[in-house]
């Protein structure tokens, strides 16, 4: 039986779901608010990534599956942000279990299969 080599779009986006919120939260170190991404600005660093398969993924249900699996959490809507110039809406932060989850997910896709 031969395995598919063709990459799985699902899987990918949860991975460049799990990067972007990295990348902010290490990025905004000591600035709690900021440390944590809505929807929309998820949504839009995907698509500034021209990853053509990104568009096959609803990122929002990726996101609520990214949650529900404990990769993610939802952070507090009432905070005033001045770097968006306005109150947050709900936003979105990795959890140390995301960062292993993808610490993981990048060492195998080194790995010859």
């Amino acid at each position: 039986m031969e395995l598919s080599t063709k990459p799985d779009p699902l899987r990918e986006t949860l991975i460049d779901i799990l990067r972007q919120l990295n990348q902010a939260e290490t990025r905004h170190e000591g600035q709690e608010p900021e440390q944590a991404l809505e929807l929309t600005e998820i949504e839009g660093r995907l698509e500034n990534q021209k990853n053509p398969r990104s568009t096959e993924v609803n990122v929002a249900l990726a996101v609520g599956l990214l949650l529900r699996n404990g990769l993610v959490r939802a952070v507090g809507v009432a905070d005033y942000s001045w770097q968006r110039q306005r109150e947050s809406r709900q936003r979105y932060q990795i959890t140390s279990e995301g960062k292993k989850f993808l610490v993981d997910a990048l060492e195998n896709a080194d790995r010859v299969r």
